[in-house]
């Protein structure tokens, strides 16, 4: 298998660099060379050997770390050059074009470029919660220059990366391999997060950081590390960057999974945690997070400006519930329950109206059949696993409330669940084991006679 993996690294990498080129002269990217291709190729393969190395250091899971790693990195990157030729950035998520564009901008503007700089400006001033995603398309394009391909394998990076925070994430709270290991597959193959990590879009980053704060916090709150207090500054920063409201919910899920957490009131452990807190607090006001967080709340955590975004959003295409209004308290409670339900399990069958909402039909039909197995996880979680689920538990709840009440279009919705959807595979994995450890218990009683 492994030499399969090489084999085929090595094939795809090769064709990429020989075909790509001549097939999308055609289209609008500039003159994309064979040279071009190489460096995103060689940017792809770069980083997969230092994710690689570290993936290395696990010896206990090691090889299955490795091949998990390789082969859903690959299968994104077969996914980003498929987009890349068939020009689908627009089709899939038209926001990659933006980033492209204001990358190259920024990059233009750190040359000292007068008129880029004044554009980007105006960009960070009306998109403020992607100016991270902007900075790092635009970091890329100073090293090799604009190059749309090598976001997308950069992505592909992130995403087939985040599997493995995952599995970490769920070995540490369940001490259980086999959960580990079923959660991490799905966040490596299911198609909507490979989908949208597989293009130039702020998505695989954001979920990339969340769960690096979440396996950073859960480290920290049973042990005391520099090492794990600035990665969890680092993930709060960068998701501050990316998208500023999931940063509240998060900070908010990880300082109450420090109090829940707590495995026993002691001195010692009450001055971990509050260490911690008070070390991450400081380095996040030091960084400015404090007064951009602040003005960013002022200007879009109003209910009349949620209102207002979610109104946009209704009247596009696959919107709904253009007559709900979420300005004021009880009419944004009474909106959860159906945004629950669209954010949960939108798009319905019955609106498959369209070649993207189509292609989304076996997806969902695996996750309808998965549902009742993150019902049994959360409960079993809850019952057994609180204090050390809490974060998660904490997080997912809030952001899915939040969707519920900010959301008001079908396709916006599937595109924001896989924010939420690499934990809940995780509650998923829990719910698969117990069944499976239940039936392997009555086989052996079985065979016992009993």
């Amino acid at each position: 298998m492994k030499v399969l993996l090489v084999v085929a690294y090595l094939l795809v990498s090769v064709l990429i660099v020989v075909f790509v080129p001549p097939i999308v002269a055609p289209f609008d990217y500039g003159n994309f060379s064979t040279f071009d291709a190489g460096q995103a190729v060689l940017l792809w393969l770069t980083l997969g050997l230092v994710v690689g190395y570290f993936i290395y250091q696990n010896k206990e899971n090691r090889s299955f770390l490795l091949q998990l790693f390789g082969w859903g990195l690959l299968v994104r990157v077969l996914v980003s050059t498929g987009i890349f030729i068939f020009n689908g950035q627009e089709f899939f998520g038209g926001d990659a074009n933006t980033y492209d564009f204001y990358g190259y901008a920024q990059l233009k503007a750190w040359q000292g470029d007068a008129y880029y700089q004044m554009m980007s400006n105006h960009f960070m001033e009306g998109q403020a919660s992607a100016w991270g995603m902007v900075k790092m398309v635009g970091a890329v394009y100073s090293v090799i220059g604009r190059n749309t391909l090598a976001i997308q394998f950069l992505n592909s990076v992130i995403g087939a990366a985040t599997a493995i925070l995952v599995f970490h994430c769920a070995q540490h709270v369940y001490k259980n391999v086999r959960v580990a290991k079923i959660a991490a597959i799905c966040v490596a193959f299911f198609p909507s997060l490979v989908l949208w990590s597989a293009q130039g879009l702020k998505d695989a980053p954001i979920v990339f950081f969340l769960v690096l704060a979440i396996l950073a916090s859960l480290r920290l709150s049973e042990k005391f590390s520099l090492t794990y207090a600035a990665i969890l500054v680092v993930a709060l920063f960068s998701i501050l960057s990316l998208r500023f409201y999931v940063f509240y919910m998060i900070a908010v899920a990880i300082g109450g999974g420090f109090v829940v957490g707590l495995q026993k009131i002691t001195p010692t452990n009450f001055a971990r945690q509050f260490i911690v807190l008070i070390l991450v607090g400081v380095s996040l006001t030091y960084l400015g997070v404090t007064r951009y967080a602040n003005s960013q709340f002022t200007r879009f955590g109003s209910l009349e400006a949620i209102q207002r975004s979610r109104l946009d959003l209704s009247r596009a295409g696959s919107g709904f519930g253009q007559d709900v209004d979420v300005s004021t308290t009880g009419g944004a409670i009474s909106t959860i329950p159906i945004g629950l339900i669209y954010l949960l399990f939108a798009p319905f069958p019955w609106q498959l109206v369209s070649l993207r909402q189509s292609i989304t039909l076996p997806e969902m039909i695996i996750w309808w059949l998965s549902f009742p197995l993150l019902v049994l996880g959360i409960w079993y979680s809850i019952k057994y696993r609180l204090r050390q689920i809490a974060p998660i538990l904490i997080f997912t709840t809030m952001l899915s409330l939040a969707y519920s009440v900010f959301q008001g279009n079908v396709g916006t919705a599937y595109r924001q669940r896989a924010q939420l959807l690499v934990f809940y595979f995780v509650f998923v994995a829990v719910g698969a084991v117990l069944l499976k450890e239940k039936k392997e218990d009555r086989d052996r009683m079985r065979e016992a006679g009993l």
